[in-house]
């Protein structure tokens, strides 16, 4: 079941002879089960991560989050165009298991994160793709520096926990070009090639409650 709606087929065919062709097409009714999810969300960061990879050395994979995520989703069961989401990241909670090496991210070679606090997306744009698959498109802002941003999500499902909240569940994916954004820091290597990747992967698993009404 997708969140935002069903694809609607309007064709069938009895002995040959193509059904709704000639008749006008009446609009899709609103699945109730969806329409019940339209309501504005608060991002759990208990049971939520933002992650990356990036290329280490040219022959291996580093990957990391951030512990400190939050935002606001407001949801649309009938019309995903509705749908809007803004998420805020805290930089200085950059983890990659590597104390030494977080450090460095922190610094003014990467994040400067004492100048710079905060990372923002904030959506512009919803589509449903089909099923339960959407991409929203939106504003990245990483050291000041604001560029455009697609992130293709697939809608995990909704459930009520034990405690009586709401919750709906994403993940999704993306990627960047990091000097686009500023990060230009690298170390050349002596066979060739550099430290650090310009290319991250980017991967979102969001939970999040539904407000009261």
């Amino acid at each position: 079941m997708g969140l935002f709606g069903r694809k609607n087929d309007t064709t069938s065919t009895t002995k040959g002879t193509t059904k709704g062709t000639a008749q006008a097409t009446a609009p899709a009714a609103i699945d109730p089960a969806l329409a019940a999810l339209t309501g504005d969300y608060t991002i759990d960061p208990a049971h939520s991560t933002i992650g990356f990879v990036a290329r280490h050395a040219m022959v291996t994979n580093v990957k990391g989050s951030f512990r400190d995520v939050s935002g606001t989703l407001h949801l649309d069961g009938a019309d995903p165009s509705r749908s809007t989401a803004s998420i805020d990241v805290r930089m200085d909670s950059i983890d990659t298991g590597n104390a030494d090496r977080d450090g460095h991210l922190k610094s003014a070679d990467f994040f400067k994160t004492e100048e710079f606090p905060e990372m923002t997306f904030r959506t512009t744009k919803a589509e449903a793709l089909g099923g339960d698959d959407y991409r929203v498109t939106g504003d990245l802002t990483i050291l000041g520096t604001t560029k455009p941003l697609s992130v293709d999500l697939e809608f995990n499902g909704s459930a009520k926990d034990p405690f009586g909240n709401e919750r709906v569940g994403f993940e999704g994916k993306a990627e960047i070009l990091r000097s686009q954004w500023g990060l230009t820091w690298n170390a050349a290597l002596e066979t060739g090639g550099v430290l650090v990747s310009d290319k991250i992967k980017l991967n979102f698993d969001i939970s999040a409650i539904k407000a009261a009404s």
